[in-house]
């Protein structure tokens, strides 16, 4: 086993968007920052619809103004589309955010993460792709490095003060301390591929997200990117989905059948990919923070992703989390008790996130009748579909909770 000499002070498993930005900030920082990732990149990934609040940790690492010149679709909007393919008047995000922010975009995430990457390299953080982490180093309870595997099957050990997982849906630290809870109220399926030629909306809506519902609470994404692909997806439930068949092509088009909007956006396109399937999509962690080690994004919890917040919660994350590790390292002291502000801002966001997934997927809510009741929340309501989830939300949850069953508030550790 080869044993890394180096004096670290972090280190990052993940390269995605967490990880990226936790290495940026903590190397801007003037910190020693190594990060492990599995992969090689470019790589692909799902996720391409950036909420405009991802503005502000893109431009805090430095990369805002790439991210504006690489050609990416602008997003001004995210639209809801019944089953007879009627629209809901638009969340235009510029109604709402006097700010440069108010356009975002959708991204190959393959070319995003990689600039994201690309950035943190040039902030001075050391970068080793290919190399898999297989286990956490403890001495006692502290979490002091990790033991990782190269492509040619070397193994290396390394340490450092603090680790920082950012392992995506890999949730690698979860899986190490049996840490996951799963929720059972969002156990969905997703079935996704790309079209090219098909449909797209005019002007203003030419970039937006569309949300488009089929019985049941399921639904399609629809996602324009660049080079005139289209990213759509299905996600509901699993007896819904794979009633009487279990082809992933054959349960896509088959329901494409049950919105109007679908069936007609997509009649002028040609598939361009096989399907995609994965499921389980919503967890947590019990601990977000344990001596030693810190959960970002992902590795922390993962939402149904109906509206997108993914990637913000790990770049928000990935900010918050360096930050927490930075005071922690000047203090000395990186025990869990110094990650417990750092878990509760994090959970703020995401229980506000997760009340308006519960209350899309009520049969006695929808956005019309919210409003119409409850006009003065549509600030609030926009706040959370453009990423401002770190305010209080008491009156507009208040208001949902007239048409929906709305779930407990989940309490993590930082111990």
């Amino acid at each position: 086993m080869n044993t890394s000499t180096d004096q670290l002070d972090a280190i990052v498993i993940g390269a995605g968007p967490a990880g990226s930005t936790v290495a940026a900030v903590l190397a801007q920082r003037g910190r020693r920052v190594l990060v492990l990732e599995k992969d090689k990149f470019p790589r692909y990934k799902v996720g391409e619809s950036l909420m405009p609040y991802c503005y502000y940790p893109l431009e805090r690492i430095g990369v805002i103004d790439q991210v504006k010149n690489a050609g990416f679709v602008q997003k001004h909007s995210v639209q809801f589309v019944r089953t007879d393919g009627k629209l809901s008047a638009p969340f235009y995000f510029f109604q709402h955010l006097k700010h440069e922010a108010a356009t975002t975009w959708q991204v190959d995430r393959a070319k995003f993460d990689m600039m994201l990457l690309e950035n943190a390299k040039a902030k001075g953080a050391q970068v080793v792709e290919q190399v898999n982490v297989r286990e956490l180093i403890k001495e006692g309870d502290t979490v002091v490095g990790v033991r990782a595997r190269d492509a040619e099957g070397v193994d290396h050990e390394y340490r450092a003060p603090v680790t920082l997982d950012c392992s995506g849906r890999d949730m690698f630290g979860i899986n190490q301390n049996d840490w996951r809870v799963n929720d059972p109220q969002l156990k969905k399926i997703a079935v996704w591929a790309y079209y090219e030629g098909a449909m797209r909306d005019e002007g203003l809506d030419e970039g937006s997200t569309t949300v488009a519902y089929i019985p049941d609470k399921g639904w399609f994404w629809y996602i324009p990117l660049a080079n005139d692909r289209v990213s759509v997806g299905i996600v509901g439930e699993r007896d819904y989905l794979y009633r009487g068949e279990r082809n992933p092509e054959a349960i896509f088009e088959r329901e494409v059948q049950e919105n109007a909007w679908i069936k007609q956006h997509l009649a002028p396109g040609k598939r361009v990919t096989d399907f995609h399937v994965t499921g389980d999509y919503s967890y947590r962690s019990r601990k977000i923070a344990t001596d030693g080690l810190v959960l970002v994004g992902d590795a922390y919890a993962f939402l149904d992703p109906v509206f997108s917040s993914g990637v913000f919660l790990a770049l928000r994350g990935g900010e918050l989390a360096a930050d927490a590790v930075d005071a922690a390292l000047s203090a000395g002291d990186v025990t869990a008790d110094r990650f417990v502000e750092y878990g509760a801002q994090i959970r703020t966001g995401l229980e506000a996130m997760r009340k308006l997934v519960y209350a899309f997927y009520d049969d006695g809510f929808s956005f019309g009748k919210l409003i119409r009741k409850h006009p003065d929340v549509r600030p609030a309501l926009t706040d959370c579909l453009i990423g401002n989830l770190f305010r209080d939300f008491d009156e507009l949850f208040n208001a949902v909770g007239e048409f929906a069953q709305l779930p407990e508030p989940v309490h993590t550790d930082a111990a």
